[in-house]
Parts: structure tokens; C-alpha cells; sequence
């Protein structure tokens, strides 16, 4: 595995802070893929990806802004769409290139989503996996339970195994695939102890606008004009069977595939998802 860590400088309404990214395959090549993470994962989850596509892309990786080796912002109502794609023009302005292709995976499709919806967009090419413009309630109220907790455990085999049980709708991975999900999403603490690498305040946003119902994005999606994939794990809860067949129809009337056996979200971890990356961003 060949890459380097990176960051770069970007700023908010409360101050500067650093996004740090991995960078795989050639640094001059004009051709870049962005892969963006999931609301409390990290850039080290496209690995797989990264290194499969290196030898056509120089693909980034980044950890937004309060993950991984990313800062944190002073002011958590930061924490929002808006400043990551901020981040993310920032980013792609360092890069020196007009145009990326982008692969975001729950949270960072959204975040691609906005960035294709605008005039002018550096976004090429959107694969969408396993989000859309529809975030029902439930999903909400299920994600609620979980973001901003800051839980610890005495040793890494126990955070391993809270890994393997919280994330059991990434489907059926090897003992390696687990491992390197865990070991590059936490931290062991001063006391010893082991954390996740997010800042808990992500939540904070969330909770403060969370209201009792859907949240609807089409008109965002229906400003899409590049070619897009939309990915779904087939046991999905945060992307609604009907919401995914409509996007096929509406919009930038997407491309559709379904990974059988995976909720939310599949992970690009085994070669029958990295063909269907592929396949879409060098051959649609």
C-alpha cells in the first residue's frame, strides 16, 4: 500500500483549521478521484478503492473536518453541509485541477450531491453510495442514538468487537477487513484507554435542527447534471428502495446497482464493489 498524508488549510466562521487527506497514485495526474467517508468514519475507509484506482486516478482521500487526523472546529454548529463543501473547493483548489470524479458514501455523498448541484461544478462524475435525497426519520432517529457518543474500552479486541456489532450492515467481512476498519478509526488515550477519532460536537448540529420528520433534498438532487451512479446495499436503512428507483428517473435519472447482503453502507472492500466503481467512473 502506497499513499501519503497530506493536509491543507481551510477556514470557517470561527477560525483556520486543517484537513488532512491520503494521496494515492501519481501526483501529476490530471485526473483525480475524490472518495469522501461517512458522518463518524474517516478517508482511511476507501483504502481498497484507492489502491485499485491509483494506477488510473490520483485519488484523495480526505478526513473532513473533526475525523481522523483532521482539526476540530471551535464552533460545533460548523458541523454541517455547507462547510464541508467549502472543504472541499479548498481541497480541490490545492489539487490544481478543474474537474474530479467523486465517490461519497453516506455523508459524503450528500456533500458531493451540493457540490454537483451548483453552477460550475468541478464534479465530473457522482457515485452515490447508499444515500439519496431522502433521509427518512427513522434513519435519523437510529443515527440519533449513536453520533456524539464518546464511549472508551480497556483494550482494542473490545472496540473491535463494538466495531464488528455496530457496523454488521457493512456485511460479511474477513477478520483483516474488521481489523483495518478498527485500528484506522481509533485511538488509544493518554490512560491507556481506546476512542473513536471523531469529535464528539459533530452531533451537535444534528441535534439542534433534528425534527420529527423526513428530510427531503430532491430539489438539491434535481440540480445534478453529470453522469451518476447510485450504489445500494440491498438491506439498506437510510436509502429507501422507491427513493433509489426514483432517482433513476429524476435529476441526473442516475444509473442504479444493488449489492445484495450489505445495508448501509457497502465499503468497497471486496472486488465485486470496486468492479462497479470501476466500471462507472472509467467506462460511462
Amino acid at each position: 500500500m502506497q499513499y501519503q498524508q497530506n493536509h491543507v488549510q481551510c477556514i470557517s466562521p470561527s477560525g483556520l483549521h486543517r484537513m488532512a487527506y491520503t494521496e494515492w497514485g501519481d501526483r501529476h495526474n490530471p485526473r483525480v478521484l475524490v472518495c469522501v467517508h461517512g458522518l463518524t468514519r474517516n478517508g482511511r475507509d476507501f483504502d481498497s478503492l484507492a489502491e485499485a484506482m491509483s494506477a488510473h486516478y490520483r485519488v484523495i482521500c480526505p478526513d473532513i473536518v473533526g475525523r481522523g487526523k483532521s482539526s476540530r472546529l471551535r464552533d460545533p454548529s460548523g458541523y454541517a453541509i455547507p462547510q464541508y463543501v467549502a472543504d472541499m473547493v479548498t481541497l480541490i483548489a490545492r489539487l490544481g485541477v478543474a474537474r474530479v470524479d467523486w465517490v461519497g458514501t453516506s455523508m459524503g455523498g450528500l456533500i458531493g450531491m451540493a457540490l454537483a448541484a451548483q453552477e460550475g461544478t468541478p464534479v465530473g462524475k457522482l457515485l452515490l453510495n447508499d444515500v439519496g435525497p431522502v433521509i427518512t426519520v427513522e434513519a435519523l432517529q437510529r443515527i440519533a442514538t449513536y453520533v456524539g457518543a464518546d464511549p472508551v474500552w480497556p483494550t482494542f479486541e473490545d472496540v473491535l468487537a463494538y466495531v464488528k456489532q455496530i457496523s454488521a450492515p457493512f456485511g460479511n467481512l474477513s477478520e483483516a477487513q474488521w481489523w483495518h476498519l478498527t485500528e484506522t478509526s481509533v485511538a488509544q488515550r493518554s490512560d491507556g484507554r481506546w476512542g473513536f477519532l471523531y469529535d464528539p460536537q459533530i452531533a451537535a448540529p444534528f441535534k439542534a435542527t433534528f425534527a420529527d420528520k423526513d428530510i427531503d433534498l430532491w430539489p438539491v438532487y434535481e440540480m445534478v447534471k453529470c453522469p451518476t451512479l447510485v450504489l445500494r446495499g440491498a438491506e439498506s436503512d437510510l436509502l429507501p428502495r422507491d427513493t433509489w428507483e426514483q432517482m433513476g428517473l429524476r435529476g441526473p435519472r442516475a444509473k442504479l446497482a444493488e449489492i445484495p447482503g450489505v445495508g448501509h453502507a457497502p465499503m468497497f472492500l471486496n472486488d465485486e464493489q470496486i468492479s462497479l466503481a470501476r466500471e462507472f467512473l472509467l467506462h460511462s
